[in-house]
């Protein structure tokens, strides 16, 4: 990679569509930090100048407004696409929408101009279908992860008529100039990330069914490597679209996990009913928070009833309390262990899951799945989702006592873990700068 794009791909004027919503104005901050004229454009020119203030407010700076317009739809596309290096697509997760867009936007667009969309796992090649030729040897799909400004993976899905070297200088200007964690994915539903990841999140959803909201975010919680809670993340993400991505996988993909993206009916009936989890506070999600006489109280969903009771302050699991206490004092070794040799019925639940996350992710790898190499997905897993790496969890555990635990769960080992038994592939396995997957244990 060279350290500068070639000229093509310099990027000075970038164009936001659907600027209004989270993503655009986390993707206008990321490219005008970057020293980009931005163009944010919406609806109406309140919702412009609403994205320019969370913006503002994103960079801490108000001067990052200078090289910064608003504009509307009702301005023209030929004009607001004016001169456009990048223009970045960020409406709703709605293949028909895209569609819609992206014809309009191949009638006017700039001829070298790039396009590129957000989304979060719809089909790259379904989007451009009878576009230009042009526009599809420009479009990809730049699946930045939200919050932008927080986190800094980014997946890259160039459309198969993208030639390499374009596609390369993208992937370098990405990492070099935005200082991207750059992860190049296969054209296949949800990508890589939000493949694995919302496999694991469906999974403990599924799990509270029959175990409950409250004890299953304790027993896959932040201490077995990962931010938040899965129960809370989904909560935070948006029902709807935790939705989306899992219904997507569903009936676009056969692999050995399918069951896994089935979204639960008890989830079904409350999206229909208006539950979204953060986005709607007073209907909440899995948790809301209730404020009766003055006084609040934080209250849990019961899958069953479709009701919502108090928090149980006293819920405590000993093993995992052992594993906390472990972790927080920064002996993430022993913790999994402990983790590994813990015993009972809540142990086996807990273990299953995250065996499951790291046999997933580890099989995501090589010809004809979502990523070349599995740094790939270590990467992504880290700096998209803020987990714990799935070649780290491996490490932690041991190569031979992962794979051992895989087969005791029946879960599918890794041509990565059966290489790394026969001294085929170095270990440990977890390798990126600057990272240990200890940062992702929390007590």
């Amino acid at each position: 990679m060279t350290m500068e794009a070639p000229p093509a791909l310099r990027l000075r004027r970038v164009v936001i569509l659907g600027a209004n919503g989270a993503m655009g104005a986390g993707s206008g901050a990321l490219f005008a930090a970057g020293g980009c004229e931005v163009t944010l454009v919406a609806r109406d020119l309140g919702k412009s100048e609403t994205a320019l203030s969370q913006i503002q407010s994103i960079a801490k700076s108000e001067r990052i407004a200078d090289g910064v317009k608003c504009a509307t739809y009702h301005d023209g596309l030929a004009q607001v696409l004016e001169g456009a290096d990048l223009i970045f697509e960020c409406l709703v997760e709605d293949l028909a929408v895209k569609k819609d867009i992206f014809a309009q936007i191949d009638a006017v667009r700039p001829p070298d101009s790039l396009v590129a969309t957000v989304s979060s796992g719809l089909s790259i090649r379904e989007m451009a279908e009878g576009r230009s030729p042009s526009f599809q040897a420009h479009f990809a799909g730049i699946h930045l992860y939200n919050p932008p400004h927080v986190m800094t993976g980014v997946e890259v899905i160039p459309h198969p008529a993208m030639d390499r070297a374009t596609a390369g200088a993208l992937e370098a200007m990405l990492a070099e100039r935005f200082g991207r964690q750059v992860v190049t994915c296969a054209d296949t539903p949800a990508f890589a990330g939000n493949r694995i990841g919302f496999k694991v999140l469906n999974e403990v959803a599924q799990l509270a069914e029959k175990h409950g909201v409250q004890l299953m975010d304790t027993l896959v919680g932040p201490y077995t490597g990962r931010a938040m809670a899965p129960l809370a993340t989904i909560d935070l993400v948006g029902w709807d679209v935790h939705q989306a991505i899992v219904d997507n996988v569903a009936a676009n993909m056969t692999d050995e996990a399918t069951s896994a993206f089935t979204l639960p009916q008890y989830m079904a009936r409350l999206i229909h009913r208006g539950h979204l989890g953060d986005k709607t506070p007073d209907l909440g999600g899995f948790y809301r928070r209730v404020v009766q006489d003055g006084k609040a109280r934080n209250e849990v969903l019961d899958p069953a009833t479709g009701n919502y009771k108090a928090i149980d302050p006293g819920l405590k699991v000993p093993f995992v309390e052992e594993v906390r206490a472990l972790h927080r004092s920064g002996r993430y070794r022993e913790g999994v262990k402990r983790f590994m040799e813990a015993t009972g019925p809540h142990a086996d639940i807990a273990r299953r899951v995250i065996l499951g996350y790291v046999s997933y992710a580890l099989n995501r790898v090589g010809p004809g799945e979502v990523v070349a190499d599995y740094d790939a997905v270590d990467r992504i897993m880290t700096a998209g989702f803020n987990w714990a790496p799935p070649s780290g969890l491996a490490d932690l555990i041991g190569i031979q006592q992962t794979v051992d635990a895989l087969k005791r769960y029946d879960l599918p080992a890794s041509p990565l873990l059966d290489a790394a038994l026969r001294g085929e592939v170095r270990t440990p396995l977890f390798n990126l700068p600057f990272v240990t997957p200890g940062r992702y244990f929390a007590g």
